[in-house]
């Protein structure tokens, strides 16, 4: 085991850093040429939905079975074959003549982000323990804040300065050096394959039914919307699929053999309801920032370049909160992800105000400020959640379970993003002139805010739940001494046994 000051582990670090943010700036620079790729390929709604949210989908379902994969052969090896697969489908993707090539090519480059993230997360688990890990956990989340607050004004400026056809090719290119650069650090500095599943054999059932499980609740909201028949048969296909997952998870435990979810996994309820606080932040943040893009410029008329500047502030003041939440953490512990919450509702709160009552000169202002305060309650919620959740998963399932927390949050992307934007486009054409725009975003914001506050209703019922031993501390180890030299109550009751015995 490394530790966190360690030159190995620092370097191991900064692998693990330039994926997160290479796969993430892939992501984060195309929504802003999405216009500009519709007009040069002549392609159809449909076709932009797949390409855009393809790569969220194939991203998803790459992460379990990436995670298990990890755990079982060591995470190295599927690092690199991610990293190479990611280079050559952006590539591809790059220098696509029609919608049907660039699609394939964005769902295998999601796949191999996918794979790659599950091997980042299993690989920050191994390497670095109680304050380091929550440390380079909050690292990573700088480097996602950055990431995405670089993609938007990079992708403006390629495509206003290279024109719509050549622009945004170099959008999809814009990732190759970065993957270029983690493929080479990541050869040379990743330690060495090792196990870390206690029995290597694969479920390959249990990988085949969470994948049709998480293609089923996706595909859905990623597609143009079909009848109520429709909707009520991919929901019954989604039952009866987690149904037979249950059923055969169940069945492997019984015949001794190891099952794809672990037995912790399921019954920590810290790691559930840390789950489901990460789905709803997640789909909240992801879904309020659809909406404000989408408001500024179709209601408030800006240029994409504007927009994306009035968006920026909240991934900066992200990624510095996120850099600087370790130290929350140790003063107040797990409250930390509640004041986080906490700052996301009243964001969401003073949009909705803002969209309702100041004037339109001066809303771009105000919302630029109100996303600060989002930025940093996302900062104080992302890292220390996903610290809490991941310290209660066995070093043997670590890679499935930061997959599975993954795959959940893409999950609940892909649900808030349609359910939210719903909201938006239903309410926008209003018969009151100039303000059913405002309306909408009022009214969207508002299902943000609700959003957040089951979030929050969530995070303060797990720490009702607090598990026996569960530190205060995020990503303090349960079985360790505690940073003044003194052990746990627990463990000096039995100590006193003994010699008074």
């Amino acid at each position: 085991m490394l530790r966190g000051g360690d030159r190995a582990a620092r370097r191991v670090l900064l692998v693990c850093l330039a994926a997160g943010a290479t796969t993430l700036l892939d992501q984060a620079v195309l929504n802003i040429a999405v216009p500009s790729m519709r007009q040069s390929l002549t392609a159809g709604a449909a076709d932009m939905q797949w390409i855009v949210a393809g790569y969220s989908m194939a991203f998803g379902l790459a992460l379990v079975p990436g995670g298990s994969l990890g755990d079982a052969y060591g995470r190295k090896r599927f690092f690199l074959v991610g990293v190479g697969a990611f280079l050559l489908a952006g590539v591809a993707a790059a220098t696509g003549a029609g919608p049907g090539t660039v699609t394939g090519a964005r769902l295998v480059q999601g796949a191999a982000a996918g794979l790659v993230n599950s091997q980042v997360i299993g690989t920050l688990q191994d390497v670095f323990q109680g304050h380091d890990r929550g440390r380079a956990l909050g690292l990573y989340a700088v480097a996602s804040g950055v990431a995405t607050a670089l993609g938007p004004p990079l992708g403006g400026a390629l495509v206003a300065g290279l024109g719509p056809e050549l622009g945004w090719r170099c959008c999809l290119l814009l990732s190759a050096p970065g993957a270029l650069l983690t493929l080479a650090l990541g050869a040379r500095w990743l330690p060495p394959p090792r196990p870390t599943a206690r029995d290597p054999r694969i479920d390959v059932l249990g990988l085949a039914l969470v994948c049709g499980c998480t293609l089923t609740l996706m595909v859905p909201f990623i597609r143009t919307p079909g009848s109520g028949g429709e909707a009520l048969g991919w929901a019954a296909l989604v039952a009866v699929l987690a149904i037979a997952l249950t059923l055969h998870q169940r069945l492997r435990v019984r015949r001794g053999r190891p099952p794809l979810l672990h037995p912790a996994l399921r019954s920590s309820k810290q790691y559930l309801l840390g789950t489901a606080v990460a789905m709803a932040q997640f789909g909240a943040s992801l879904a309020s920032a659809l909406v404000l893009t989408v408001f500024l410029q179709e209601g408030l008329g800006l240029s994409a370049l504007s927009t994306a500047a009035i968006s920026l502030p909240s991934a900066l003041a992200m990624g510095i909160v996120s850099a600087l939440a370790w130290r929350m953490v140790r003063r107040i512990g797990a409250r930390t992800v509640d004041l986080g919450l906490a700052l996301g509702i009243g964001a969401a709160l003073a949009g909705t105000t803002a969209a309702l009552t100041v004037p339109s000169a001066v809303l771009p202002l105000v919302c630029a400020a109100v996303q600060v305060l989002a930025g940093a309650g996302a900062g104080l919620t992302v890292s220390p959640n996903q610290t809490q959740v991941l310290h209660h998963a066995p070093a043997e399932a670590a890679g499935v379970a930061g997959g599975i927390l993954q795959m959940a949050q893409r999950i609940a992307a892909a649900v808030c993003l349609s359910a939210v934007s719903a909201v938006y486009l239903h309410s926008a054409p209003m018969p009151q002139a100039g303000s059913g725009p405002r309306i909408a975003y009022a009214l969207a914001s508002g299902v943000s805010a609700g959003l957040l506050c089951l979030a929050l209703v969530l995070s303060r019922l797990r720490g009702a739940r607090r598990e026996p031993n569960t530190p205060h501390t995020t990503g303090e180890p349960c079985t360790t001494e505690t940073s003044i030299g003194r052990r746990p109550a627990a463990r000096r009751s039995q100590s006193t046994q003994r010699s008074e015995a």
